[in-house]
């Protein structure tokens, strides 16, 4: 007998990897069958239903709210690209220096 071999219980047959031996699903305690739950009485529905009608505006809100976050993080982002697109062109334009340029030489007399 093998050190492995004496290790395992004495009903356990598998050899080593891949034996089929798997283990059960656990059970749910008190046995298999379920009893089926009763149906809620009519005041029993009233009070659900109105506890879901309360609850719905909130849930609308928070997805509203949500949107609304994205929508805003959105224009925001437009914005300011819009505006650092408008420095980064400005910063390019050179027709302030031609026309001080032109200045300086209609003020230089011509030889």
């Amino acid at each position: 007998m093998t050190a492995a071999s004496a290790r395992r219980p004495a009903g356990h047959a598998g050899g080593g990897r891949g034996s089929a031996g798997k283990m059960a699903a656990p059970r749910e305690p008190g046995g298999g069958a379920k009893r089926p739950e009763p149906e809620p009485s009519a005041e029993q529905r009233r009070v659900m239903q109105r506890a879901e009608e309360a609850l719905r505006p909130r849930a609308l809100q928070r997805r509203l709210r949500g949107r609304n976050l994205l929508t805003g993080l959105g224009i925001g982002a437009v914005v300011l690209g819009i505006y650092g697109y408008t420095f980064y062109k400005i910063s390019q334009e050179r027709f302030l220096d031609e026309l001080e340029q032109e200045v300086e030489a209609a003020k230089t007399p011509a030889n």
